[in-house]
């Protein structure tokens, strides 16, 4: 009997542990998958938490049942992955051996990377949301807030959901609209990038969108430290920025074990093939998701088209033959607009987001780099996806590459492209 390993049971672990439970033969292969949580945990839902979105028992459900029959869970720490020998050093000294080894251990928040970060204000005046529980406090700090003056701020990339930051911005220009403190509240949006996103026709729209709604960009911020006896956020130039909530999304850094072990490059990310996911240092050893050092976004549309592809080869691989398929870094991402409306954009790691409709061409429905009700009602619907379809591994409706129908080339100026990023 030979067996598979699957390191981390989120979004791309659990995928891929049962779709290839489907594809390997159960008397051939064992499956077993090794997590630290009993839990499993819905993380788009941390963006609307805050806001009182959701309830925490939609966010939050036992890994077990998201599990096929037929794969083991082991709930346990990962110490190391002895590669030369094939095996799994668990936190109890337990050595697990494997003939195949996927690490799928994503990517987390690393507050104490920064200076201050971690200091008399953490969970007071300074607050995250990339963790459950860092949402929960935030949502029962934004019950008290009155207004002042809020920042978003992104310590460094690449990070979760490379959308997120922004989203929460729109949302809460949104909220507290609502509740009528708009106007006593200044909302300013930190990132290091040089615009408000990483493309330039994404970056220019999503300028674009800020400035409408009178959120301030301060752009290329290279974090040094937080400032927490005078509540300041201030970067390496010297630059220094006052708030009264600050809302941060620390460095994203990899698994511990994944350094430890050999594998990872300088935030912790396994190396890999960017076309197979398999290790650069070791045959039988491949990681998905956000625990690969991919060079696209780390989203859950990523871990779902990418696992596609993954099984297809993975099943190639251990039947000794080539692994034909190539990921083309296919990822796509609602981003919530406030006021009951969405944009989507679609790329991969050679086409930037651009304008039209998605999927069927010109057919849409969705709109692309367009706000519409239509985008926020689907990524409402994206939550019942997630535990019926996307984690099951059922297939979507929706092509795994990325195609260019329906997609439009727009003309963009520098002066445009300078306006929006001031």
């Amino acid at each position: 009997m030979k067996r598979l390993v699957i390191l981390g049971a989120g979004t791309a672990g659990t995928i891929v542990a049962n779709r290839l439970r489907k594809r390997l033969d159960a008397s051939e292969w064992e499956i077993v998958v090794v997590d630290e949580s009993r839990d499993h945990l819905y993380q788009p839902g941390f963006l609307f938490l805050p806001f009182g979105g959701y309830k925490t028992d939609e966010i939050r459900k036992p890994i077990r049942p998201t599990l096929a029959n037929g794969i083991s869970l082991m709930v346990a720490t990962v110490e190391e992955v002895v590669a030369d020998s094939d095996e799994v050093v668990l936190g109890d000294g337990t050595r697990l051996h494997y003939d195949q080894l996927v690490i799928a251990t994503g990517t987390t928040p690393q507050p104490s990377e920064i200076e201050g970060l971690l200091g008399t204000e953490w969970r007071k005046s300074v607050h995250e949301f990339y963790t459950f529980e860092g949402a929960v406090a935030l949502r029962d700090k934004l019950e008290s807030f009155t207004g002042g003056r809020l920042v978003v701020h992104i310590a460094e990339m690449p990070i979760k959901c490379p959308v997120a930051p922004m989203e929460f911005a729109f949302l809460a220009d949104d909220h507290f609209t609502k509740l009528g403190i708009r106007r006593s509240t200044e909302i300013t949006y930190v990132t290091p990038l040089s615009g408000a996103f990483t493309k330039p026709i994404a970056s220019a729209h999503l300028g674009g969108m800020l400035h409408e709604r009178d959120i301030a960009l301060e752009s290329d911020f290279v974090t040094e430290k937080i400032d927490d006896d005078n509540k300041l956020l201030v970067s390496y130039d010297g630059r220094e920025i006052p708030f009264d909530l600050l809302v941060t999304v620390p460095p994203n850094m990899g698994a511990e074990f994944v350094e430890r072990s050999g594998l990872g490059d300088d935030l912790r990310h396994v190396r890999v093939d960017p076309g197979t996911f398999q290790s650069v240092y070791h045959t039988n050893v491949f990681a998905i998701g956000d625990a690969a050092n991919l060079p696209t976004s780390k989203a859950g549309s990523v871990a779902h088209f990418a696992a596609h592809v993954f099984v297809e080869n993975f099943v190639d691989h251990v039947a000794g033959r080539p692994m034909t398929q190539r990921f083309d870094g296919h990822a796509n991402c609602f981003v919530e607009a406030g006021a009951g409306k969405a944009l989507l954009i679609d790329f991969n790691y050679d086409v930037e987001p651009l304008p039209g409709r998605y999927p069927w061409g010109r057919l849409g429905p969705l709109k692309l780099l367009e706000e519409s009700r239509i985008n926020h009602f689907g990524k409402l619907a994206f939550k019942p996806l997630y535990w019926n379809v996307l984690l099951p591994g059922r297939p979507l409706p929706v092509p795994t590459a990325m195609s260019m129908a329906g997609k439009v080339q727009p003309e963009i100026s520098e002066e445009t492209k300078q306006e929006v990023t001031m």
